[in-house]
């Protein structure tokens, strides 16, 4: 077909506008690649994203971030810029500047870096700095905690009467819990009344189930540390209150006789718990403390506990006196507290003093400072309250069992609540589901039987066909 000159000239024009127009769209992509970006993280867990609970403490940290970035590598660069890039997402004033150590060696010396691995990192935040040892969200968040806190708080152990040891390597020692409270910022200390006083920073005091009575001078202390406005974590085993009734009293809480037994075998068997005494808490009472608690924990010889009128009836909150007591958990509805021992063939007993399930083991007191600015120097919160937390046990933040379950964020929660910063939660390390196949037997079976059998079988078959077809062509 022979084409006139009109139609080959319409013919180079569409070719032409076509081409025109296809560098056009190539350029306008490659603009909006360069001025914008959006990531999608598939990943089972969103484990290149960050975690709710980062995204929220980077909301409340009103000041400008920086993150000072030492290395020599391109290609680590990078990857920092990647990994930075997240949080400047959430945050727009969280800068990142990186530095060579061979040439900005005064910076270098200024921050303190000793560059012992490819790269080092530190941190300000509201002219205070840290340095950290790598940029996992972990470390991230755990830094900014560290430099957000209020500075010269002290949390203080009681020590002296066989009370838990922050510093023990014994089982029975709180060693782990004392490395995740100082890793996001808690200023610990341990003291023996008999020997110094309170010091006027302290804000939190911890009595960690003492074996050996109290002394009534040393409970003056503790009565006198609670009157102007000072926290409390009080953790009470089954056994004797070692002097401090009069804590409860003023508390106006009942403590149990006995310890409770937990008589659900299912529920043991799933959990894989053997000892009727280890009992599992699976659900929890609205609270600040529990409300991010989404997994069992487990407490080892736990006592029950009343506020006032039972709480283990069904209502989570009782006012006792001026404090507002609530429960934040309780134990399973088959169990009961154990007046008579731990015996082989234990059962409920009322007429003996058992008191029936669920038995209320952790409550939360709070009371409003009637005027705060007469209160201690740093004892009571920035928002005028008292907070008091009750646990009828002292393993469950054991180095024994503080791994079980979610004790460590549970731990870790009422630290946070009794200081006063509602808002900060312990950060958890996201595992990788989707970085290894697990396959059944029968997976493995199908799979093999597939790849030896089947697929040869296959190929043989196409081959022969395509043989037959060309030679009967």
């Amino acid at each position: 077909m022979k084409l006139s000159s009109k139609s080959r000239l319409q013919l180079s024009m569409q070719k032409i506008i076509f081409l025109v127009l296809f560098i056009s769209c190539i350029g306008m992509l490659a603009w909006l690649s360069n001025h914008y970006s959006y990531q999608f993280d598939l990943t089972a867990n969103k484990r290149h994203s960050l975690s709710s609970d980062s995204i929220d403490l980077l909301k409340l940290l009103e000041k400008e971030i920086m993150v000072h970035a030492y290395t020599t590598d391109e290609v680590t660069q990078k990857a920092i810029a990647e990994i930075i890039s997240r949080y400047q997402q959430v945050k727009s004033d969280f800068r990142l500047k990186l530095l060579n150590p061979d040439i900005d060696i005064e910076k270098a010396q200024r921050d303190g870096i000793v560059m012992d691995k490819p790269f080092a990192f530190v941190i300000y935040y509201d002219d205070r700095m840290e340095h950290i040892t790598s940029l996992s969200e972990q470390a991230i968040s755990n830094a900014l905690l560290r430099l957000n806190r209020r500075q010269n708080q002290q949390v203080i152990f009681l020590s002296g009467h066989g009370e838990r040891d922050i510093n023990g390597s014994d089982t029975r020692a709180y060693a782990t819990l004392r490395k995740q409270l100082q890793d996001t910022g808690f200023n610990l200390r341990t003291i023996n009344l008999l020997q110094q006083p309170l010091p006027d920073n302290s804000k939190l005091m911890i009595i960690a189930a003492p074996v050996h009575e109290y002394l009534a001078g040393e409970i003056e202390q503790i009565t006198q540390f609670i009157e102007r406005g000072g926290n409390l974590l009080w953790l009470v085993d089954p056994g004797e209150l070692q002097g401090l009734e009069v804590l409860a009293t003023s508390l106006n809480l009942s403590l149990h006789d006995g310890l409770i037994i937990d008589n659900n075998p299912e529920l043991r068997q799933t959990l894989n718990i053997q000892h009727p005494a280890i009992i599992p808490v699976t659900e929890y009472y609205p609270h600040l403390i529990t409300n991010t608690i989404r997994y069992n924990t487990l407490f080892p010889l736990a006592r029950g506990i009343s506020p006032l009128d039972d709480v283990s009836d069904g209502a989570s909150s009782h006012a006792n006196g001026n404090w507002q007591a609530e429960a934040l958990f309780s134990s399973p509805g088959k169990s009961w507290s154990e007046t008579g021992g731990l015996t082989e063939e234990m059962s409920f007993d009322s007429a003996g003093g058992d008191i029936a399930g669920p038995v209320t083991m952790a409550v939360a007191l709070h009371r409003a400072l009637q005027n705060p600015q007469s209160a201690a120097p740093h004892t009571a919160s920035s928002k005028g309250s008292q907070r008091i937390v009750i646990i009828g046990d002292s393993d469950f933040l054991s180095d024994s069992y503080i791994g079980a379950g979610a004790n460590l964020s549970l731990g870790l929660n009422i630290f946070n609540w009794l200081v006063g910063d509602d808002d900060f939660v312990s950060v958890e390390v996201k595992p990788s589901p989707d970085t290894k196949l697990e396959l059944s037997e029968f997976q493995l079976m199908v799979i093999a039987f597939g790849f030896f059998f089947i697929i040869p079988l296959l190929l043989l078959l196409i081959g022969f066909r395509i043989w037959y077809v060309r030679k009967n062509r």
